[in-house]
């Protein structure tokens, strides 16, 4: 008999333990942009608000433009999570079934990518779109203005491409029989018609599961989007405008209206998982079977 079978109270506890760990914390920050001035931080604590009101949800509406940074933070989001999909799926295709010279040493080093923090190229990736040629003022050799850093194009060019992605995806499709891919190259289909019409169907899986992972970071990317809104706010993102609600807010009711604009930036998310999770779960199955 299993462990599981002898110890299933056990097994439930834990189960249950866990998911308490993730969805308090969810629920608290939902509970606290309820509250009014001074319920936050008062001992001793009180989970639920003294009255539920919506005064916290105006406030940050009023001090954020979100129009615009809603706006940004779609277009941002939108482009990383398609310029990943679609290399990811073609590089991935491209290590797994193409034989060419050099294809292992390609395929090692988009492994070594994935061994550094992305904060540490940051600062090279400002220097490089701020001297970007004939753009935002520069002259052909990168000089007088201030290059792409006051575009919203500044926001998702360091993650345009994904070693992640590219890993995951080649993964799932060295899986598929050469022999199919072989088959159709008899028909007369040729890479691209294979790509488009046999890989892209059977890695439909990972590639939900890719989006929506792609599309949380990309959502929810902080730090070079400080950076970059350093240079022309009017490209602030969500999480920074939520960030900078502290410094223009009475302090004594500060955290309830953070609270209040983490719960609507955190909405589209909870909506893209809540329509994606039939695909994402059997992504993540599948992939770990690889």
């Amino acid at each position: 008999m299993s462990r599981r079978r002898r110890f299933p109270l056990l097994s439930y506890l834990l189960v249950v333990s866990g998911a308490a760990l993730m969805v308090v914390p969810f629920l608290d920050m939902v509970m606290t942009s309820f509250k009014g001035p001074g319920e936050s931080g008062r001992l001793p604590y009180r989970f639920l608000p003294e009255t539920f009101g919506l005064a916290n949800y105006r406030a940050a509406l009023t001090q954020l433009n979100l129009p615009l940074l809603f706006r940004n933070s779609v277009v941002v989001t939108a482009l990383i999570t398609a310029s990943v999909l679609l290399t990811s799926s073609l590089a991935g295709y491209a290590l797994a079934k193409l034989r060419f010279p050099g294809r292992d040493l390609v395929f090692r080093l988009v492994l070594t990518t994935m061994m550094f923090p992305p904060f540490l190229f940051f600062i090279p990736h400002f220097l490089i779109l701020a001297h970007w040629p004939l753009a935002g003022g520069n002259d052909l050799f990168g000089r007088g203005g201030a290059g792409l850093t006051v575009s919203v194009v500044a926001l998702a060019m360091p993650f345009l491409v994904n070693g992640f992605g590219i890993f995951l995806t080649r993964q799932f499709v060295s899986a598929i029989p050469d022999e199919v891919l072989e088959a159709a190259r008899l028909d007369g289909a040729g890479e691209f018609t294979l790509w488009w019409r046999i890989v892209l169907p059977q890695t439909k899986p990972v590639l939900v599961t890719l989006a929506l992972l792609t599309f949380v970071d990309a959502w929810n990317e902080y730090i070079w989007a400080l950076l970059i809104s350093t240079a022309d706010p009017d490209v602030m993102t969500l999480p920074v405008g939520i960030q900078l609600l502290q410094d223009h807010v009475d302090p004594t009711r500060t955290m309830p209206v953070v609270m209040a604009g983490l719960v609507l930036s955190i909405l589209p998310v909870l909506v893209l998982f809540l329509l994606l999770q039939k695909h994402y779960v059997p992504g993540v199955m599948l992939s770990g079977l690889k």
